[in-house]
């Protein structure tokens, strides 16, 4: 799955922290992470439990130490990881979601696979969040979209009421 998890974390955060400068590159990357790299270890591991995000936050505070503007940009990282979790319904397999805490990981299986059919349905309606976050942000104006590319910054478009 990728659409609906790149378009709930983008409006989420936008919504949420309505900061202009925010950089949601990182926060697309965040987002996927967990997927992306626990499809290797076999199913739903690390990255799917709360103490994998925070383990994601605290390395990305630890190594930004002394360079603010890095560690803005890349605070997106943990918060679209944090985001996956919500947007994945991991909490809905305590063992894996409070891990170490709960239990372990034995065989559990990836939200995303666990889920079947309905990610067509995610996928659907994620396509319909990034077609309306598309005419929301004006990303049909090249200048707009070579903002998102070099900055990752998102402006809403005036609307007249």
């Amino acid at each position: 799955m990728l659409l609906w998890f790149v378009a709930t974390a983008v409006l989420t955060v936008h919504t949420v922290f309505r900061d202009p400068r925010f950089d949601h590159r990182w926060l697309i990357v965040g987002v996927l992470l967990p997927d992306v790299v626990d499809v290797w270890f076999g199913g739903a591991r690390v990255l799917h439990s709360v103490t994998g995000a925070v383990i994601v936050l605290t390395v990305v505070m630890l190594a930004t130490i002394g360079r603010r503007p890095l560690r803005k940009r890349l605070l997106g990282i943990p918060i679209g990881v944090m985001l996956h979790l919500v947007f994945d319904g991991a909490f809905d397999d305590p063992n894996v979601f409070w891990w170490p805490f709960t239990g372990g990981f034995d065989d559990a299986a990836l939200p995303v696979v666990s889920r079947g059919w309905w990610n067509l349905a995610l996928e659907v309606a994620g396509a319909g969040l990034i077609a309306w976050s598309w005419r929301r942000f004006g990303l049909g104006d090249p200048e707009r979209r070579r903002l998102f590319r070099t900055t990752g910054q998102l402006h809403p478009v005036a609307t007249v009421d």
